[in-house]
């Protein structure tokens, strides 16, 4: 069971994705009410770095995540864990049973479904009263580094966008029809990482790698360049992790 998007090429540096801001997931979790124990289907799981945020609160884990590769990293990260347990799906059909879960995730994974599919199937899924939840790690664009690896975005791609990953979500969360008022939540982080595993994370930039095809190598080590022109073994790089919420109607 496949998607449009195929991560397997990119599954290994997908290891080297900074974690979501810790105070953002406390403030989702704490709006949707959830408690150890609890059910929560996280929805293209891929390498976990959602899926082990919400094993480390208590919920009991439903990973689903379409592709081989990914699936592999996720569930070797998650082996200690005896409350999260891995299946194939998409987020148009998760293959769970209805009525299941207190809580449907997907971290960095909306934007690859057909959005409207991914929330009835949600909806199914959930219990009465149930939260659906869609976050991405956005890189702050106003830091000096990363203005210097747009404009390397920008030259080498022709008409170059972020997809659906930087939109805000409530107007599709609300054409739905099937959840009631959308919350967003946001929270910041300052990740300080080597700087190789910095530039190795780019090559999982799967937005990046689908419009710029045969230069996606190139603009990689384009970006390897401009890292390590500032002479520095670790890096210190600002996300904001943003969250939209909402709840069964």
């Amino acid at each position: 069971m496949k998607t449009e998007w195929d991560y397997t090429e990119l599954a290994a540096a997908y290891l080297k994705r900074p974690d979501y801001a810790q105070t953002a997931i406390d403030k989702m979790l704490q709006t949707a009410g959830v408690r150890k124990g609890d059910l929560v289907c996280d929805v293209g799981a891929g390498a976990a770095h959602l899926t082990i945020k919400l094993a480390e609160f208590g919920l009991e884990v439903f990973a689903v995540e379409p592709n081989d590769a990914m699936r592999a990293n996720g569930i070797e990260r998650t082996k200690k864990f005896e409350n999260v347990r891995w299946f194939e799906g998409v987020g148009e059909h998760t293959g769970m049973e209805t009525g299941k879960f207190d809580m449907v995730t997907f971290g960095s994974s909306f934007n690859v479904c057909d959005r409207q599919k991914a929330l009835v199937e949600a909806k199914r899924i959930l219990k009465d009263n149930g939260w659906f939840a869609c976050m991405w790690n956005h890189r702050d664009l106003n830091d000096p580094l990363q203005k210097e690896i747009e404009a390397v975005l920008m030259q080498e791609i022709e008409n170059y966008g972020y997809g659906t990953r930087r939109e805000d979500q409530t107007e599709v969360i609300n054409k739905s029809e099937i959840f009631q008022e959308v919350v967003f939540v946001e929270g910041t982080v300052m990740h300080e990482v080597l700087a190789e595993d910095f530039i190795e994370g780019w090559k999982s930039h799967g937005t990046v790698q689908r419009q710029s095809k045969e230069k996606f190598q190139y603009i990689n080590e384009r970006i390897r360049e401009v890292v390590e022109g500032k002479g520095q073994e670790y890096i210190k790089i600002p996300y904001t992790t943003r969250i939209w919420m909402a709840q069964v109607k």
